[in-house]
């Protein structure tokens, strides 16, 4: 999962190298999140019909391939072709990665495994940066380098699946494919309504952190240094998975409405960093929201997942996650297109204070009426 955000800190190096807009990094990005959205709507179920083993070793080439074009870019085609594998490659992972470390857990340590899975997603998301900032800023050849690193650790993961047993048998013909679809049962709706909006805002915080961070850094917090650029990126994704990790102790119903909270304390700190031009700020912000983000997705697909009908929960979960992936999109997007007219920390605010308008009509929402936890 590192892979997918390793290119964050080295954006301004690439718009230095061919020359493109801000608006330009963010549909570079939002590329990543078609090629999600798209595997999962088309192999949701790919890894039930052939096995974990093989879809796990096609999710390692995806990357390797990814990265691949990282190392050979020449211009814009092979990094929009690089963002693309990159989403295929979560496509596949998140869903057969997960049923993996889940159905190899010991008896009774399930809910332990799927924590770890999580935050090794979350974690690997936020190392990514981190890794990559770190090398650009301090050692050689800043755009060839952490892809090379991220090879290494490709093959020695691929080694790791290959000693791993399959978990699971074959369920069907492997192909052509059956989507499985976007459903939503009637008794979900509500608690779907409200779970989805609120991972939609969450992830519109990831995505605003993951694409256009470091431009944020760089010209309105005159930061430089890409390590701290990729530290600030790792930051949010910290705070995440130990909001998430503490979803369990607060339950969902008030994990929901909390988590809509703290993404609002996010985004103020966030606002107030633009504003006053302050790095602790900005800081405070990601892990802010960063927890609240966490707090709100995994409590919100719970519910979802506990109370969609076993026969429509995969399709149902996959509905979540697609409008999750399109808070990581189109917003940010949007960011980059009024970047454009406004400049960045203009653009930056009315990003803000969207997000927040949303986040806090979901948490009255769930406040009033929380949702079901069976």
């Amino acid at each position: 999962m590192a892979g997918m955000t390793l290119p964050t800190p080295l954006y301004g190096l690439y718009r230095a190298e061919i020359g493109f807009s801000e608006l330009i990094v963010t549909v570079v990005f939002a590329v990543y999140a078609v090629g999600v959205i798209s595997v999962l709507l088309a192999l949701g179920d790919f890894s039930d019909r052939v096995g974990r083993r093989p879809v796990l070793l096609a999710a390692m080439g995806l990357s390797a391939g990814s990265a691949l074009c990282f190392v050979f870019e020449g211009g814009l085609p092979l990094l929009f072709l690089g963002r693309l594998l990159s989403g295929f490659a979560a496509g596949l992972l998140s869903g057969a990665a997960t049923a993996t470390v889940m159905e190899l857990a010991p008896e009774g340590r399930q809910s332990r495994a799927g924590f770890a899975a999580t935050a090794a997603n979350m974690g690997g998301l936020g190392c990514g940066p981190l890794l990559s900032g770190l090398l650009a800023q301090h050692a050689p050849s800043p755009l060839r380098l952490p892809y090379l690193v991220h090879l290494a650790l490709l093959a020695l993961s691929t080694l790791v699946i290959l000693l791993l047993p399959e978990t699971a048998g074959r369920a069907g013909p492997a192909w052509p494919p059956r989507p499985p679809g976007l459903k939503v049962p009637p008794q979900v709706r509500g608690v779907f309504t409200a779970a989805s909006l609120a991972a939609f805002a969450g992830f519109a915080l990831l995505g605003l952190f993951t694409a256009v961070a470091p431009s944020f850094l760089a010209q309105t917090l005159h930061e430089s240094d890409l390590g701290v650029s990729g530290a600030v990126v790792f930051s949010v994704f910290l705070g995440s998975t130990i909001g998430q990790l503490l979803t369990d102790r607060l339950g969902i119903r008030r994990a929901l409405p909390a988590g809509c909270l703290m993404l609002v304390l996010g985004l103020l700190m966030l606002a107030g960093s633009l504003w006053l031009q302050t790095l602790g700020l900005l800081v405070a912000g990601a892990l802010c929201g960063g927890f609240g983000q966490g707090l709100g997705f995994r409590a919100g697909l719970t519910a979802v997942g506990r109370l969609a009908p076993a026969d429509h929960r995969a399709g149902t979960i996959s509905s979540f996650f697609v409008v999750a992936y399109t808070g990581i999109s189109l917003p940010v997007v949007g960011v980059g297109a009024m970047a454009v007219w406004l400049g960045l920390r203009d653009a930056g605010l009315v990003f803000t204070g969207c997000v927040i308008a949303l986040a806090v009509c979901v948490g009255l929402y769930v406040l009033r009426r929380p949702p079901a936890t069976s």
